[in-house]
């Protein structure tokens, strides 16, 4: 009797296991527990997220529609405010990185077949003209050779040329390391009818920053650098001159996601009482950009200016101490001649636990890029930095070519 049952009992399991509906196991890789190395995060971001903020992202998860959460978008707004120099009502964070607060100015200040006009003098500019191309705006390119700069002649120049309804200039170039300057500018873009875009995802919170007094129509940013939050939320604002352009367009933008009629009522900014439900907001990197917007607040921007002003000359009088020759630009070095910078960056991370990085876009083999971004911002990593590099020139063999 009790083989009989033994046999019923393994010929039920083997039906069992032959029926099951799992083909694919459990991964062994992530019955393994997964711990993030501690690295000095030097690059051009994303920098090194402090105790505080890392604590801010760690709070209960509440819904995304909840009063408390409401709360916290409006005190975001109002950071962002504070950041950007804006009193621009449409004022917001992008669920997303800074690419998704750059496609979503584009995408809502442009419709198909309007004019674009992007400065390119890094790969953001490059960039900025393919999301315009791919809307089907008509887009035209001012060019300059990496890390070079825009007059504002050459700006009317090609303004009064191609008529564009939008001018894209990137603040802070991140792929060569030029913050270009903006004075001037936007009373240019107005006088041609001409709506004004500035990405300043690398600059934001380093260096002086006035999005009124400046005449830019939108602005973005990101998290991650400056701000040293963690990646995947995105400050961006709205003039009231662009807002006329984005709420009266023909047709719908092409992105559900990024469409501002949607976005300004979810973040509170159309005036009607209700909030409609859009997306499932971050609602921890809400937590994080609340907590690194306070902080920000807290040392005061000018000071936050004022401190990465002074590292970035520290940091420049070292490297030209060691005989590096430096772009005119905030944290980009030129590769010295004869190494291989794969090789430079590999040895410091693997002997000192930091990170730099190389070139980017145009920039690629051509320079080392370093990122002394808000908390980062100090002359005590300048010193780390300086000491890796002396350390990598010292063992990296020169190539032989």
């Amino acid at each position: 009797i009790k083989e009989t049952i033994s046999a019923h009992h393994k010929t039920k399991h083997h039906k069992n296991r032959s029926m099951s509906s799992i083909t694919v196991q459990p991964p062994k890789c992530l019955q393994k527990t997964f711990v993030a190395p501690r690295r000095h995060m030097f690059g051009p971001g994303p920098s090194n997220v402090p105790p505080r903020i890392l604590a801010a992202g760690a709070e209960p998860i509440i819904g995304h529609m909840h009063p408390e959460m409401l709360e916290i978008m409006s005190d975001i707004k109002s950071g962002i405010q504070y950041a950007f120099q804006t009193q621009n009502n449409m004022t917001i964070a992008v669920s997303g990185t800074g690419h998704t607060a750059m496609e979503c100015a584009i995408f809502n200040a442009v419709e198909p077949g309007e004019g674009v006009l992007t400065a390119v003098n890094g790969i953001w500019g490059e960039r900025a003209a393919e999301m315009a191309e791919r809307i089907g705006a008509r887009v035209n390119s001012i060019v300059t050779t990496a890390g070079g700069y825009f007059t504002s002649e050459e700006i009317d120049r090609a303004l009064a040329k191609h008529k564009p309804v939008l001018f894209f200039l990137t603040h802070g170039e991140s792929s060569t390391g030029v913050v270009h300057p903006l004075d001037g500018i936007g009373d240019i873009c107005h006088k041609h009818n001409c709506l004004f875009l500035v990405d300043c995802v690398a600059s934001m919170g380093g260096a002086p920053l006035h999005m009124d007094k400046q005449g830019i129509d939108i602005l973005y940013s990101g998290s991650q650098k400056v701000l040293n939050a963690p990646p995947g939320t995105a400050p961006i604002s709205f003039s009231e001159r662009a807002c006329q352009k984005v709420f009266n367009r023909k047709t719908k933008p092409v992105s559900f996601f990024l469409d501002m009629t949607w976005l300004a009522n979810y973040w509170g900014c159309d005036g009607k009482p209700a909030r409609i439900y859009h997306h499932t907001a971050p609602v921890s990197a809400f937590y994080s950009l609340r907590e690194s917007l306070a902080i920000l607040a807290e040392q005061g921007l000018e000071n936050s200016w004022r401190r990465h002003k002074e590292v970035a000359e520290y940091f420049h009088e070292g490297l030209e101490n060691m005989g590096l020759k430096l772009l005119p630009t905030v944290t980009t070095i030129v590769a010295p001649p004869g190494y291989d910078w794969k090789e430079i960056t590999s040895y410091i991370m693997k002997n000192h636990n930091l990170e730099i990085s190389g070139g980017l876009g145009p920039s690629v083999g051509q320079v080392l890029r370093v990122g002394l971004m808000g908390g980062n911002s100090s002359k005590a990593s300048v010193d780390m930095v300086l000491e890796a590099l002396r350390d990598a020139l010292r063992y990296c063999h020169k190539s032989k070519v």
